[in-house]
C-alpha cells in the first residue's frame, strides 16, 4: 500500500485545491497538494517535500486531521492528511497542476475531486475553517 500525504492549506477561511494536469491519470479532477512517500522519509517529510516540488512553497505540517484508504484496480493508497501552515504572503507557482483555486468548504461541492478524496471533502465540511 502506498502512503500518501495529503496538505489542507487554508488562507481567510478558504482551502488550496489543484486540478491534475492533462496528460496525468485522473486529469482535470481537483485534489489537495501532497504525494507519495518515499524511502527513508515521515509522512511529514514527505509532504513537506512534495508541497515545495509541486507549488514551490516552504510549509510546516501540523495537526493531523484524518486517515483515508482507497484501493484502486492498479493499487491502494493510504492518505494521511494534515492541516498545512504556508506563511501569508507565499506565492504559488504551479509546477506540476493546470490550475489552483482557494475554495471555501461548501464551493467544494463544485469540483470534482478523484475518488480517494471525497472522504476528506466530506470530512472538511463537517469542520470550522
Amino acid at each position: 500500500m502506498k502512503e500518501v500525504g495529503t496538505g489542507i492549506i487554508v488562507r481567510d477561511g478558504k482551502v488550496l485545491i489543484a486540478q491534475r494536469p492533462q496528460g496525468k491519470p485522473l486529469a482535470g479532477l481537483w485534489e489537495f497538494p501532497g504525494g507519495k512517500q518515499e524511502a527513508g522519509e515521515t509522512i511529514e517529510q514527505c509532504l513537506k517535500r512534495e508541497l515545495k516540488e509541486e507549488l514551490d512553497i516552504e510549509s510546516e505540517v501540523g495537526q493531523f486531521i484524518m486517515e483515508t484508504v482507497y484501493n484502486s484496480p492498479n493499487c491502494d493508497f493510504r492518505l494521511k492528511v494534515f492541516f498545512v501552515h504556508i506563511s501569508e504572503n507565499a506565492e504559488l507557482t504551479l509546477n506540476v497542476h493546470d490550475d489552483a483555486k482557494w475554495v471555501t468548504p461548501s464551493e467544494m461541492s463544485n469540483f470534482e475531486f478523484p475518488p480517494a478524496d471525497i472522504a476528506i471533502v466530506k470530512k472538511l465540511q463537517t469542520m470550522n475553517i
